[in-house]
């Protein structure tokens, strides 16, 4: 029987081997099918992933980033109640550029709006059935904007009156918070009878997020005085979860990077018709050259004011380029030039940051004239987390000697510095920012070959870049030495060979 059994584990259970080996065999062949499982998930998640990057909503560099929604009903009134509308923005590097958000709601019943402060409805709507008071707003789908810096301050309240710009979290936490007060009106005006707006929808200013259904938090916002010695609490807090997708906000990509070496004289530019074609026949007017005698009439005529991008005419059609140059390499250090150029004709863009992924982030020592935070966005992990079973299988003592971990670094946010290169002009001689960066080598890892110096993804105010493919960046010359090869390997391969030649002998 035991021989029988043996027979069908293959090999692993073998006559006069116990129970425990037994075990242990088929533990290490669930494991193995687990493994391909697990193998082939991840093959058929990169491959879907490959074909279309743009069209998902989670982002695996900021998976908690969201824009929530906070409605904190504060005080009840003879028809309604008072409430602070608060917009945070949670997203790591996306925010919120001129000119702003928007919000829009529908009332559940036939509320109105009777006054509001540090912030404003578009449209007032039908309120010819007021005769005294007349609300502020009495459409039944409400969009309300942020009121413009300079406002009178007996019209503000705190966090309000930025022109609906909303910095990223970690740019600056301070300015990612707008706020506004609503008083509404032939509601409900007891917590039971208050219904929650529906079908939010935030714009930024465009498509982009989509909001979730508002649900209520118990126990409600809690606020602390100036002073410290007094707590007040909201009557009703509801949150709405606003999340971001690419796909829906254009399903063009706005961004493209090129590549260049001081070790190549190939430039490579952005892949042609990256974020679209020209096309003069059937779209006249989506581009304009440079040197036309007839830009300044384009800028200033029909559409000056759309959102809608003019670009200069290039082959990659891309309102920002992206171009990272490997500049200079010394013994102990490479040094790497960013340069971001801005060709569209139509938007400047304030508070623009780049997130940059290159396994060599963990060790950059100097950034010049950008400001940078390290994103860490898988945390800290083992160094043999991935690989551990074969370590196992192979040596127990490698486990042992290197069990050490280290932050999975190679993700960076770059952006400018406030009030010198915080803005990025529109297309011209002053459309771009430039920086440089210095890494410290890693003598297991760094090399100059298969385009290792370049990055792995590049994104510009949170929309991911089109990159070149692989096999046309610079590579070295086939005549220049392996720089990744250390200085003892020839000589210890010279005296291995001349060990083994004496040991035949």
């Amino acid at each position: 029987m035991r021989g029988k059994e043996g027979r069908k584990g293959g090999g692993c259970g073998r006559q006069g081997q116990g129970e425990v080996l037994s075990s242990l065999c088929s533990t290490v062949g669930a494991m193995a099918r687990q493994l391909q499982l697990l193998g082939a998930a991840i093959a058929l998640f990169a491959g879907f992933s490959s074909v279309a990057p743009l069209a998902e909503a989670y982002d695996p560099l900021d998976p908690t980033g969201n824009i929530t929604i906070k409605w904190d009903i504060m005080q009840w009134t003879s028809d309604g109640y008072v409430a602070v509308v608060s917009i945070y923005n949670y997203q790591k590097y996306r925010h919120i550029q001129a000119p702003g958000w928007n919000l829009g709601w529908v009332w559940a019943k036939k509320e109105i709006i009777w006054a509001m402060v540090g912030g404003q409805a578009t449209e007032q709507g039908d309120c010819s059935q007021f005769k005294v008071n007349i609300p502020h707003c009495c459409k039944r789908e409400p969009t309300i904007v942020d009121l413009l810096p300079g406002t009178p301050y007996n019209m503000q309240i705190a966090n309000c009156c930025k022109g609906g710009v909303l910095n990223s979290w970690v740019q600056d936490p301070v300015s990612a918070v707008a706020s506004f007060q609503i008083s509404v009106g032939r509601s409900g005006t007891t917590n039971y009878t208050v219904k929650v707006p529906l079908n939010f929808t935030l714009k930024a200013p465009g498509p982009g997020y989509s909001c979730g259904v508002a649900h209520e938090v118990k126990p409600p916002t809690k606020f602390i005085s100036q002073d410290g010695r007094r707590t007040t609490q909201a009557h009703v807090t509801w949150n709405v979860t606003c999340t971001y997708s690419q796909f829906v906000a254009q399903q063009a990509p706005t961004c493209c990077v090129s590549l260049s070496s001081f070790y190549n004289e190939t430039i490579v530019n952005c892949p042609k018709c990256s974020c679209g074609c020209q096309n003069n026949i059937t779209g006249p007017g989506s581009c304009v050259e440079g040197n036309s005698p007839y830009l300044a009439s384009v800028l200033n005529g029909l559409g000056k004011s759309s959102m809608a991008p003019l670009v200069q005419c290039t082959p990659h059609m891309c309102p920002i380029r992206v171009h990272w140059h490997v500049k200079l390499n010394y013994r102990e250090y490479w040094r790497v030039k960013i340069t971001v150029t801005n060709w569209n004709y139509r938007m400047n863009y304030s508070q623009w940051n780049l997130v940059v992924q290159h396994p060599n982030f963990d060790k950059v020592t100097t950034i010049f004239s950008f400001n940078y935070k390290s994103l860490s966005p898988y945390g800290v992990i083992s160094r043999y987390s991935c690989t551990f079973l074969i370590i196992f299988v192979n040596s127990i003592f490698n486990v042992l000697a290197n069990n050490r971990y280290f932050a999975a670094d190679d993700t960076g946010m770059l952006w400018g510095i406030k009030y010198y290169n915080d803005l990025l002009m529109v297309a011209g001689l002053d459309g771009n920012v430039q920086s440089e960066l210095l890494f410290r080598k890693d003598p297991l890892s760094f090399t100059f070959e298969k385009g290792w110096a370049f990055p792995r993804r590049i994104y510009f105010n949170g929309d991911s870049c089109v990159m070149p493919p692989p096999d046309v960046y610079p590579w070295l010359p086939n005549s220049s030495p392996v720089l990744k090869a250390s200085s003892l390997v020839q000589p210890i391969a010279i005296w291995t060979a001349l060990l083994f030649l004496w040991l035949r002998m």
